[in-house]
């Protein structure tokens, strides 16, 4: 298969090296027209992105200074494009094809002797190596959609700056690490929603990002689940072989790890419990988990990987104690956009300036449109026609978040 990607100008000409530039573009699948969802769209060896939303979208906001730098879409399976970002912009309704890797085009032969437990345990052991062991800074992209049943109810989204240390292990893998920074903060009016309870109160970005396996060191690394791991047939990513392993008793979990260093590059989890217990209680109603759908990714940047995006679906199921009938099931939906990666930061976050660990609802900040109009954020989905239409039920969402 080759991949159709589709790329259009929506911004305006070059006016001095401030000046911001927008490339607007869809990434779908030449033979079947499905959409790419999470292709990484960035500059080459600069520490800007974004990634595609599930209709295989974006909008990617850059400096004009970086004219004359490579624009690289990435996707696992396919090798990357590249070229000068002036030719993208001057060719902007040039339709170009990315070719699948030719190692997936072909039957895969197993060369070497590693097992998929193996592969595994050799990426675990040098994610020291592959993964920043100096303090750096991130910027993101957050948001998160709750649901209930069928309708949308609730969207928040947040700018926000993340501070680390190092990928060292930690001796609490429950508590934060990271200290991060709200620098904007919009929300639609469904936060006051009466079924906002049923739903975490504490800070969920700061859940999110303790849900970062390689940071946390949430992979077992013992002989049992070493050996409940396989291999599957290899892949290839931005230039590079990749080993594929999956492990499928109790949960998912399938890995993506680089042939040449053995950094995981990209991280899939899915978790659906067999007889879950009630977890919660509101009043009358008890409340179960049901299932957890999980995705990470890594981009290489100065010899050393940094988190690209996280995406996590989490649901329940909410019950009357006494009859044990089913009332309703309630979804979560996150996703935390990396756009900017500082290494050897100047800037620090201190205790008095991070955010704070209850719910970012009640963190907000004054709406500031100009500043999101030219922010990296994950781009809404002609899909989401319904997200919309159930949000704005109350009003449009820019009235909302002006509210």
């Amino acid at each position: 298969m080759k991949l159709f990607f589709l790329v259009s100008l929506l911004s305006l000409p070059f006016f001095g090296l401030a000046q911001n530039i927008t490339i607007s573009g869809k990434a779908s699948d030449r033979e079947t027209g499905e959409p790419l969802e999470f292709a990484s769209v960035w500059i080459k060896g600069k520490a800007i992105g974004t990634i595609t939303n599930s209709q295989g979208e974006f909008d990617f906001h850059l400096p004009a200074e970086f004219r004359n730098e490579m624009f690289t879409v990435s996707m696992l399976g396919y090798k990357s494009f590249e070229a000068p970002v002036w030719t993208v912009i001057e060719n902007a309704s040039q339709n170009i094809q990315l070719e699948k890797s030719a190692t997936l085009l072909e039957e895969i032969v197993v060369r070497d002797s590693l097992n998929g437990g193996d592969i595994l345990q050799i990426a675990l052991s040098r994610v020291e190596l592959n993964f920043p062991q100096e303090p750096f800074l991130l910027e993101g992209f957050y948001r998160d959609i709750k649901k209930v049943g069928a309708t949308y109810i609730s969207l928040l989204e947040a700018a926000v700056k993340i501070y680390d240390e190092d990928y060292k292990e930690p001796r609490n893998k429950s508590r934060l690490k990271e200290r991060v920074r709200l620098i904007e903060v919009r929300k639609s009016l469904g936060y006051e929603s009466k079924f906002t309870k049923y739903f975490a109160q504490d800070n969920l970005l700061e859940e999110l990002l303790l849900n970062n396996n390689i940071r946390y060191a949430q992979i077992g690394n013992d002989e049992d689940f070493l050996d409940s791991v396989f291999r599957e047939d290899d892949s290839y990513y931005d230039g590079h072989e990749i080993y594929v392993v999956t492990r499928t008793s109790d949960f998912t979990l399938k890995v993506f790890i680089d042939k040449e260093d053995y950094s995981i590059i990209h991280l899939e989890q899915e978790l659906t419990p067999a007889t879950p217990d009630f977890f919660d209680k509101k009043k009358s109603l008890g409340g179960k988990f049901t299932g957890l759908k999980k995705s990470l990714d890594f981009r290489k940047f100065n010899g050393k990987m940094f988190l690209n995006f996280i995406s996590m679906t989490s649901t329940e199921s909410w019950y009357d104690i006494k009859t044990g009938k089913l009332e309703f099931e309630t979804e979560l939906f996150q996703q935390l956009l990396i756009n900017k990666i500082y290494t050897n930061p100047k800037e620090t976050i201190g205790t008095t300036e991070k955010m704070r660990n209850y719910g970012l609802q009640y963190q907000d900040l004054p709406y500031n449109k100009k500043f999101w109009d030219e922010y990296n954020v994950i781009k809404e989905s002609p899909l989401d026609k319904q997200i919309l239409a159930d949000l704005e039920k109350l009003a449009p969402l820019e009235k909302q978040f002006e509210n």
